[in-house]
């Protein structure tokens, strides 16, 4: 077997699911698992949000080491499981190393979803979570419409490569102005109601729980590094509604 051959492919399979929003032990535990189909007498693996390094030694080789920087990060957890479903098969001798690896590319090209259907995730979204806030159907409306607004602009934001903090911060603004300026327009509205369900796609959700989850597993420093990640995410979310409101309300 070439161990380097092997030690590229777990860290490849590593690298797509750190980026793909998976926990930093979730990633540790799958590349061991592919490193251990062959009887290394040393494996070791330390995994944190930004960075990977796998280490593999055996008195028949030379002691491999290999690094890998993660420089962004997303959700897509379809990765995350078909990474995870051909780790398995590929430890339970279903599928060859080549084949795996040729799999595994096949994984990283996968497309994300059409910006159509992302926008309109966005905007049912902002609207249905107005409504468990409280809000009536006017709020859905007015909810909706700064949704659709928000995924669009969260595109361009992408394509723009634009700072997540960044981002972040012009689309809470975006939001706090614009359920102002609607609920001025339209009468019988709530826009506390239609801030808070509109921010709710930008919310950090999967950040804070894989933040818990990495701690609860003993893996504090890339708990910690999710937590003030999330922190600091909702911060800029926090202060673009708060600018949006001192620039509507100065008073």
């Amino acid at each position: 077997m070439d161990h380097k051959l092997l030690l590229n492919f777990a860290m490849q399979a590593g690298e797509i699911m750190l980026r793909s929003g998976a926990e930093t032990y979730r990633v540790e535990d799958t590349i061991m698992r592919i490193l251990s189909v062959y009887d290394f007498e040393s494996i070791e693996v330390f995994v944190t949000p930004t960075g990977i390094i796998a280490t593999i030694d055996d008195k028949n080789i030379e002691m491999t080491t290999k690094l890998k920087r993660i420089n962004s990060r997303t959700i897509r957890l379809d990765k995350v499981a078909l990474v995870n479903d051909l780790s398995r098969k590929y430890v339970l001798g279903k599928i060859s190393l080549q084949d795996a690896i040729e799999e595994l590319k096949k994984i990283d090209k996968i497309s994300p979803y059409q910006p159509l259907i992302l926008i309109s995730v966005t905007g049912l979204t902002s609207a249905f979570f107005t409504i468990v806030f409280g809000g009536n159907y006017k709020d859905f409306l007015i909810s909706l419409s700064i949704g659709i607004i928000l995924g669009i602009i969260q595109r361009l934001f992408i394509n723009l490569q634009l700072s997540r903090f960044l981002a972040d911060m012009l689309g809470g603004f975006l939001v706090g102005f614009l359920a102002l300026l609607l609920t001025s327009i339209i009468p019988s509205t709530n826009f506390d109601n239609i801030i808070i369900g509109s921010i709710m796609p930008m919310v950090p959700g999967v950040a804070i729980t894989n933040a818990i989850r990495d701690t609860i597993e003993g893996n504090l420093l890339s708990g910690i590094s999710r937590g003030v990640e999330a922190f600091f995410v909702a911060i800029s979310i926090a202060t673009g509604v708060a600018i949006a409101l001192k620039v509507w309300l100065p008073f």
